[in-house]
């Protein structure tokens, strides 16, 4: 039985809705493809901006149990809304820190020699084989440990010992580009890599890898984007469902005559009569600057019902300005809603826009707007 839907505060300006069921069917899409290996969920920056602990558990109904988060708070949340998951984190050890790790079952991804053996020494210390991953890079040049590091530890075979390694991981660099040779590199760079190490479990692919196909996959994939509906690929169409959408109160509707300019920078001039609503949304909600629109440029749209009302000007901190020409009147009183993203335009739409990516956008997401569960 679905519970009822909290109600919305009087005071709520912008509200984002996040399809939980959407967001199971995603993650059940990604297991089924992503074949005997299993689908863990990247649930870093309070996962990705739509809420941390809600996510976390609608997952876990549909059968996730391992999870991956960015720091040690994130990992401390996790933990507290799921005592019997496994939690990754993918930060790694920061100097002196290995006691944050304490009481909390969480297991570094550990990124370099000198964190193996920080590892090592606190496990000696707990006086028992503490879990954890380690961390290798295969041509990213970001976090893990490069290839001379990786023989220096499999020269070390006491070291190895001291912990319980538990996953060996990677990450790809271009796998939303799918024909990008890249992929096949890394990929046979991190078995080549992964070969010098005891045996464990593998990962190597976020949303991108686990549609690359079988060989791709090894034992756990670690999608993040895909679940939230984003796009995994570019230039292809996007397979997952859609889970957020975002909508902004109408604060004031003004009438403007030809001529007149709306905003900051006055970088838009108005053709016709017109009717322009100020919606309470802005880039301190999220909201990316970029796509702020000037004079005969086209830029995004947003929804009142069924009528498009297309983004006119600069966004600003708090608003943003649409034009409601051609929307009936009783649609655009205030304290009405408009839709600016959704499924008729998706976060991927927005971010093509603005020149960025889905993932930008969405942990970009400020507290100031009031989220909304459906689907729990």
């Amino acid at each position: 039985m679905q519970r009822a839907r909290a109600p919305i505060p009087l005071s709520a300006r912008a509200v984002l809705n996040v399809d939980l069921a959407a967001l199971r069917a995603n993650w059940a899409r990604l297991n089924e493809v992503s074949g005997r290996a299993e689908c863990a969920g990247v649930i870093k920056a309070d996962a990705y901006g739509l809420g941390l602990a809600p996510i976390a558990r609608a997952l876990t109904s549909e059968g996730c149990k391992t999870f991956f988060v960015a720091t040690v708070d994130e990992g401390r949340a996790a933990r507290e809304v799921q005592p019997g998951a496994t939690i990754y984190v993918l930060d790694g050890l920061l100097p002196g820190a290995e006691a944050n790790y304490a009481g909390f079952d969480l297991r570094p991804a550990l990124s370099s020699l000198a964190e193996v053996r920080d590892w090592a020494a606190y496990s000696r210390a707990r006086g028992r084989k503490l879990a954890a991953a380690l961390h290798i890079d295969t041509g990213i040049n970001r976090l893990g440990m490069p290839e001379g590091e990786v023989e220096q530890l499999a020269a070390e075979p006491d070291l190895l010992a001291t912990f319980e390694t538990t996953l060996i991981m990677s990450h790809l660099a271009c796998a939303d580009e799918p024909a990008n040779p890249m992929n096949a590199l890394q990929r046979d760079r991190f078995n080549i890599l992964r070969a010098k190490l005891p045996p464990a479990p593998a990962s190597l692919s976020n949303s991108g890898g686990t549609f690359l196909g079988p060989s791709f996959h090894f034992d756990v994939v670690r999608p993040g984007i895909a679940l939230y509906g984003g796009r995994a690929h570019e230039g292809k169409p996007n397979p997952m469902r859609t889970v957020v959408r975002l909508a902004a109160r109408i604060l004031q509707v003004h009438e403007v005559a030809p001529g007149a300019t709306i905003g900051y920078g006055a970088i838009f001039k108005v053709q016709r009569p017109s009717r322009i609503a100020t919606i309470a949304c802005g880039y301190a909600d999220g909201f990316l600057r970029a796509l702020s629109v000037a004079t005969g440029k086209a830029g995004p749209v947003g929804y009142i019902g069924d009528y498009p009302v297309p983004i006119v000007g600069r966004v600003s901190m708090d608003n943003i300005t649409v034009d409601v020409t051609d929307v009936p009147e009783e649609l655009t009183r205030r304290g009405g809603w408009v839709e600016v993203m959704g499924e008729r335009v998706t976060v991927d739409d927005l971010t093509d826009r603005a020149g960025t990516i889905g993932y930008e956008l969405l942990s970009r997401l400020g507290p100031r707007v009031h989220r909304v569960y459906e689907g729990a």
